[in-house]
């Protein structure tokens, strides 16, 4: 067996112990460190060691001679260069900010009140509480960056209120698993940041990238939600003045600037001082975190019990990622030295694709994977082996990257294993089946779907904002 057969065959084990259930941070730098023993095996290196046991006439003088010369192997200094560059990693560093300023936002009791006003506001237009629920949904997902959180939260606010309004029930659901998704994508994302951080690529170039795509998969949704309003208006009944009472002007006006513009403006003011070059993302992601705090303190909702939650559940996320990432890097490094990845791109070089059918390949198993995995193991695990590939193909990184984003907003509400209709099942009334979810999901699913084909057959709807920035490519 030669070494890349081995680096094939560590990938398969892999997989397998993926899908039984181990854990994959772990599993990856188990099988690291186990393959990378084999890979950088140096015997030399460890018999200088065992030579001395025959010198060592104290016990414990040879049990420590014994392990030196064990694990006198180059993997273990692989194993901490990996560790130590992933947690000096510069892009990384807003990873726990951004998380911060979600789930402060999140715990600050604004989505309540912003889902009111928008529900008043857009009382005149078709399907006026589920637009609401929608805009409430994507400001809400972009703050947090946590399709469960969102998807949770929303469930126990918008869908009592639309299914009180005798609005169809898979109609309700769809609209608020879909919205919870929309975080993935909109800057600022947190899962692009891993994105730049794993593929190397500005991730100021990547905001501005994501930034029509997801606004064209926003307008789509509210296309569909307002559309449909007016061609089957049993889905979706236009409020009674009973139900949403006029409200004058002024005092809708009053209304959105105390509950949407605050958070508007805080999401404009950390994106907008990256994508002008007037911060750095940690440095942006720092303000947002300060801004988030800020907006929780004005909504008299900063407590020591939420601070210290939102402080807890920011480490305990920041670390999944960046165990995640030490051990992609030291199953990659070990994978890349047997040879593995020069067998794919072998592979993959003599089936002789076109760039829009490897584009395609490389999306559908990118979607398959979104049934088992999480956004984040793919982007840290899988996406890295696309990577070296796209170059043979003259496929820029950056249209790979905001592809994946918006392929993995499938990867959420794809049946059987639509984690979006699962968190919305579990604070769902129990009028509300798994069945009726999915089914208002398929809708908004190809939504998803056509955006992506526009993006195939206009580019430039991911390349305009960053050549119009920071220059053409």
């Amino acid at each position: 067996m030669i070494d890349a057969h081995v680096a094939l065959m560590m990938l398969g084990i892999f997989i397998i112990l993926v899908f039984l259930g181990f854990p994959v941070a772990f599993t990856l730098m188990a099988l690291g460190i186990g393959f990378g023993y084999y890979a950088y095996f140096d015997a030399g290196r460890m018999w200088r060691a065992f030579n001395r046991l025959a010198e060592d006439s104290e016990t414990l003088t040879s049990v420590i001679t014994w392990f030196e010369g064990a694990f006198n192997n180059r993997i273990f200094d692989l194993f901490i260069n990996q560790t130590y560059t992933v947690m000096s990693n510069e892009v990384l560093t807003a990873v726990p900010l951004f998380l911060f300023m979600g789930y402060i936002v999140e715990r600050a009791n604004i989505v309540n009140r912003l889902f009111s006003t928008l529900n008043i506001a857009a009382r005149n237009i078709p399907g006026s509480l589920g637009v609401a629920a929608l805009i409430t949904c994507a400001l809400f997902a972009t703050a947090t960056g946590i399709v469960g959180a969102v998807v949770t939260l929303m469930g126990m606010l918008a869908l009592p209120a639309m299914l009180k309004a005798r609005y169809d029930k898979s109609f309700a659901s769809g609209i608020i698993c879909a919205g919870g998704t929309l975080g993935i994508l909109i800057p600022p994302s947190i899962m692009l940041i891993v994105y730049a951080a794993a593929s190397g690529v500005s991730i100021v170039r990547l905001y501005a990238g994501a930034l029509l795509p997801g606004l064209t998969l926003v307008g789509l949704y509210l296309l569909y939600v307002m559309g449909r309003a007016m061609l089957q208006p049993k889905a979706a009944p236009r409020p009674t003045t009973e139900e949403i009472p006029e409200v004058p002007l002024p005092k809708v006006l009053w209304m959105l600037a105390t509950s949407f513009f605050p958070l508007a403006f805080l999401i404009l003011a950390v994106l907008g001082s990256i994508l002008f070059g007037l911060a750095t993302p940690t440095e942006a992601a720092s303000i947002g975190a300060l801004g988030g705090m800020l907006l929780a303190a004005a909504y008299r909702a900063l407590t020591f019990d939420r601070l210290r939650e939102s402080v807890y559940l920011t480490v305990r996320t920041s670390a999944m990622v960046c165990w995640l990432f030490v051990g992609s890097y030291t199953f990659s490094s070990v994978f890349s030295y047997l040879g593995g990845e020069h067998v794919i791109a072998e592979f993959v070089g003599g089936l002789d694709l076109t760039p829009l059918q490897f584009l395609l390949l490389a999306q559908l198993i990118i979607f398959l994977l979104g049934w088992p995995l999480e956004w984040s193991e793919i982007i840290i695990i899988f996406v890295p082996i696309f990577l070296p590939l796209l170059p043979l193909f003259d496929i820029d990184p950056l249209f790979f990257g905001i592809l994946v984003a918006l392929n993995l907003q499938t990867s959420f509400l794809t049946p059987p294993m639509a984690m979006s209709a699962y968190y919305l099942k579990g604070v769902a009334p129990s009028g509300i089946l798994l069945t009726d979810i999915f089914k208002g999901i398929m809708p908004f699913l190809f939504m998803v779907i056509v955006s992506m084909v526009l993006m195939y057959a206009f580019p430039q709807i991911v390349f305009h904002l960053p050549d119009l920035f920071y220059g053409a490519r």
